[in-house]
């Protein structure tokens, strides 16, 4: 009798703990794949939307008249000077290329004249330099 209560009670100690560990969060570092999207503690300081691939924030801010794309690594600006992105906006009617150039900054960007509306999904490949290209994902809202 003694046995089986000691086991219900370590097994019920054992959930406990794996609760806690799975409501705690916050303040610990990732190892991710390749590719894996990690959104939990995206915010979006310039208003738009953002996709967090691998250690990155990509904050996609699409108006009709421009569309930007901010990067920050840890909240630290990544420096856009050696890059460029080639986004595709698909929506029910159109399908559109747009290529994004260095605008300051954390910042790449392109100017014209845009259709979009909530539900366009946006793709964009981001290059930096030599380096292999990142596929980042957006719905805007």
């Amino acid at each position: 009798m003694k046995f089986s209560s000691a086991v219900v009670a370590v097994f019920t100690l054992c959930m406990a703990n794996v609760a806690f560990a799975a409501d705690d969060h916050k303040g610990h570092a990732h190892e991710e794949t390749k590719g894996q999207v990690h959104a939990h503690e995206a915010q979006p300081p310039h208003g738009g939307v953002v996709t967090v691939v691998k250690h990155i924030n990509y904050e996609l801010v699409a108006k009709a008249d421009a569309i930007t794309l901010y990067m920050t690594d840890h909240g630290r600006p990544i420096d856009t000077q050696d890059a460029s992105a080639t986004v595709t906006l698909l929506s029910t009617a159109d399908k559109s290329e747009v290529k994004l150039m260095p605008a300051g900054g954390d910042k790449l960007q392109a100017q014209g004249t845009f259709k979009l509306q909530p539900g366009t999904k946006v793709v964009a490949l981001v290059k930096f330099g030599d380096q292999s290209s990142q596929h980042v994902r957006f719905v805007l809202k």
